[in-house]
This record gives structure tokens, C-alpha cells and sequence, in this order.
């Protein structure tokens, strides 16, 4: 199942994890986290150790401009003045781009290029390294990286091959060492990898309709999980150290799937009528934000007890949710979608308590007002008016993928652009509206900006 690299990555697994590898029948409750070692050969050395920081180095080569085979939408070239309003699109063609990701804290991304991969700090906006492993020739292909996931500020790192021409073949998880800028591990399968999830003490590898979960440490499987067809390799894990809560799509249509490894506790949130296309948890696991292939409404539940706690309103309209994150304070949610307006919703939910938390009595402004003697057709009012709607908005462009997390500063959100594109912005808690653009940056050219 998995096997340490030498001084060049690995070579193929001889014995890779197949899509449904069988159980001990003493371990086929799906409640049994963790099955038998495998005795047929020695385990594998575990990785090194991660250390607290990834170490900054220069920058490589810039992109060259001049490769026609672009995946994603051109953008003109100018720099959108800090302001509210929908920005400029700001630099041009993000041409090599296939994957980008924030860490487990927010405060770095990880962008996948043809050509391999780069880490960025949010704020202040920096590039802290790439690696060309086009140049450097030691894969199985090109330099094509499809999935990056960065384990907070660490030097370990999960690959995932991608794009007409990958580094590394797309149905292997490649664990890299960047103090040792190679391969230490992987972890090998039959189908294409969808994503990674990364916990300092856990790896979740995302396939088309299994998931499986690994000890860091050994690279040991410890459990596996049946969900319906997910393409997008949806995946969440709480982040906070000794609870363990995973969630992922259940296997019937809407459905999301909540593993408690502490309780050994499994929870079926019968979430949306269509099927999810996003999901978040907060980093402590207790609350669950999904959205369905709708996109009109976002609900927050109880992750422990399944319970709806709110329901906010992203739009009239449907739209493709492509992401969502919590606040560290759990005060508010924000939404990106296809029709490239990033919404901050304020949550009105108790957490005091994770068992008991239920929606906390707060006027929606957005309701119309109902007078003593009109009171009578309150209950004949459509849902639509019942929906809370976002307290604020920052408006980019329609169709652009973006992925959005709150800012270390108090009330920012940074976003990030398919088309290369990084904006960092303020709201204003109380007077809301739409918020201000305090920086934007083409981060596949940092130089550039610098």
C-alpha cells in the first residue's frame, strides 16, 4: 500500500491498494476503523518527521507566456484600484494552472502547474518557493501536478500527477519532502486519485467512490469508506489536535457522511434533496456547511447530532458553489459560486455547546416586516423570504472558478482565481454592502508585482 522513495521517487508500488481491498471478517463493520497490519512484508520506514516551517528559497524561472494550449479563460491586463465594487480582471492567461488549494489554516495556498508546483503566503502576499520538476526530469512524465496539499507550514507535502502531461502517474499520491526536495512515500491505487486530505496525523486519499484513511506515521490503512460518485474528490477533516472528524458524500443522492474516530460514531445528513456539490467543516469539526448542485441555499448543521442549525440564501438564481470556508470564530460563512460574487453570511448559531447547539433568536433584516394586521399571511410566505442573505459581497467574474477563506486580519477574505489571480478584502461587520479591495496580484507572475 505504500513504500518509501530512495534518492528518485519510487518506483511503481508491486502491491498497490486496489479500489476495494478486502477486510479481515472480523473487521467488515463499517464501525471498525482499523483493520489487520499486513505481515506479508516488513512495514515501511515512516516519513520524517514534520518540522514547524517550510524553508523560503528563490524563486525559479517565470512562466513563459507563450504556450497556446491554455485550460483557462484569458484575463486583460490591468490592476483593478482598490475599491468595492466587481474588479477588473487583472493579468493575463493563467495558461498552466490546474490546481489550487489553501492550507489547513488559511494562511498559504499551493498552486498546481504543468511545470509542477508553488506555495504563497496570504498575507502579506509572497511567493515562498516553486519546484520546476519539468526541468528537473525525474518523473514518470512532464511536470504536471494536479493536486497539492500542503500539511499547514511544513516541509511535507501530497502530489497527485495531472494535466496532458503529469510528473507523476495521477492514480499515485507521491508524500514529498521539501527539505529533501524529493519523494519519501506513496501510496498507489487503480483508479485516478480525486483529492487529498492531509492532518498531521492522518492521510485521506479521495477516489471516485472510496475513501481511504492512513496513520501518517507508517502509512498504514486504517479505514475505508463507500460513498456515492464524487468527481470532485469532496473531502473535509477537523483540524484540531486528538478529535478526529471526517466528513464526505453519503452514498445516496444529497446525503453527506460524518465519521466521529473519537466517539467511533458514523452520522448520515440527509442534507439537500439534489446532490452536494460542496461542503465544509469548521476546523474544530463541529459545525458542517453544504451546498447542493441547486446552489441557491447553503445549510449549517450540527456535525455531532446532525441537526439544521441555519439556512442561508446565496442567490435566486442556481449557481455552481465551488467553495466555502468558516471563520476561525465561527461568526460568519462565505460562498464563492460560477456567477463570480463572493458572499459573507453572518451565523447566528450557539457553539457553546457541541451536542445541544441550536439556531440563536436574531431579526433577519432582509425579511420584510410583517404588521399586526397583515400577520395572518406570515405563514403563506414562500421559504425565499424565511432565507438569510448575505451581510456582504465582493463581485469578480461570472463563469471563474474561485476559492475563498477569511483572512488572518479580522474581517478580510482572501480569494483565489483558476485565472491566476489573488484578491485579499475587507468587509464591515455592521454596515455591510459590498467590501473593500485591499490588494490583487497575478500570483503565476509574482515578480511582476514585487
Amino acid at each position: 500500500m505504500a513504500s518509501p522513495a530512495a534518492a528518485a521517487p519510487a518506483p511503481p508500488n508491486p502491491n498497490p491498494v486496489p479500489d476495494d481491498p478486502p477486510l479481515p471478517p472480523s473487521q467488515e463493520e463499517e464501525d471498525e476503523e482499523t483493520p489487520d497490519a499486513d505481515t506479508s512484508s516488513p512495514p515501511p520506514p515512516p516519513p520524517p518527521a514534520p518540522t514547524t516551517s517550510i524553508e523560503p528559497t528563490p524563486s525559479g524561472d517565470e512562466e513563459s507566456e507563450s504556450d497556446d494550449s491554455s485550460s483557462v479563460s484569458s484575463a486583460a491586463s490591468s490592476v483593478p484600484a482598490a475599491s468595492g465594487g466587481a474588479a477588473e480582471r487583472p493579468f493575463p492567461a493563467a495558461k498552466d494552472l490546474l490546481h489550487i488549494s489553501f492550507n489547513q489554516d488559511y494562511g498559504c495556498f499551493a498552486a498546481g502547474t504543468k511545470s509542477g508546483f508553488r506555495i504563497y503566503n496570504c498575507d502579506p502576499f509572497r511567493e515562498i518557493f516553486r519546484r520546476d520538476l519539468a526541468a528537473e526530469g525525474d518523473g514518470s512524465g512532464g511536470g504536471g501536478i494536479g493536486v497539492v496539499e500542503m500539511l499547514f507550514r511544513c516541509n511535507i507535502l501530497a502530489l497527485v500527477g495531472g494535466g496532458d502531461n503529469p510528473h507523476y502517474p495521477p492514480n499515485k499520491v507521491m508524500i514529498w519532502d521539501d527539505h529533501q526536495s524529493r519523494c519519501i512515500g506513496e501510496l498507489s491505487f487503480r483508479s485516478p486519485v480525486r483529492g487529498v486530505r492531509l492532518r498531521r496525523d492522518r492521510i485521506i486519499v479521495v477516489l471516485e467512490n472510496k475513501i481511504f484513511v492512513y496513520n501518517f506515521a507508517d502509512l498504514k490503512l486504517v479505514h475505508q469508506i463507500e460513498t456515492a460518485p464524487n468527481p470532485k474528490g469532496l473531502c473535509a477533516v477537523s483540524q484540531q489536535p486528538g478529535s478526529i472528524v471526517l466528513v464526505c458524500p453519503g452514498v445516496q443522492k444529497g446525503q453527506v457522511r460524518v465519521e466521529h474516530y473519537g466517539a467511533r460514531k458514523t452520522k448520515f445528513i440527509n442534507a439537500h434533496t439534489s446532490r452536494v456539490a460542496c461542503f465544509a467543516l469548521s476546523q474544530d469539526g463541529r459545525l458542517i456547511a453544504t451546498a447542493s448542485t441547486k446552489g441557491t441555499l447553503v445549510r449549517i448543521y450540527n456535525a455531532a447530532e446532525g441537526n439544521l442549525l441555519q439556512e442561508v440564501r446565496r442567490g435566486a438564481d442556481r449557481a455552481e458553489i465551488y467553495s466555502l470556508a468558516f471563520s476561525n470564530n465561527l461568526q460568519y460563512l462565505t460562498v464563492s459560486s460560477d456567477k463570480g460574487t463572493i458572499h459573507v453570511f453572518n451565523l447566528k448559531i450557539n457553539v457553546g455547546s457541541t451536542a445541544n447547539d441550536k439556531p440563536m433568536p436574531a431579526p433577519d433584516p432582509e425579511v420584510p416586516h410583517i404588521s399586526p394586521p397583515l400577520s395572518f399571511i406570515k405563514g403563506v410566505l414562500p421559504k425565499y423570504f424565511h432565507s438569510e442573505w448575505s451581510v456582504a459581497q465582493f463581485r469578480l467574474h461570472e463563469g471563474e472558478q474561485y476559492i475563498v477563506a477569511f483572512g488572518h486580519e479580522k474581517n478580510t477574505v482572501a480569494v483565489v482565481g483558476m485565472d491566476g489571480s489573488f484578491y485579499r478584502c475587507q468587509f464591515d461587520p455592521v454596515n455591510g454592502g459590498e467590501m473593500l479591495q485591499l490588494e490583487c496580484y497575478n500570483f503565476l507572475k509574482p515578480s511582476d508585482q514585487q
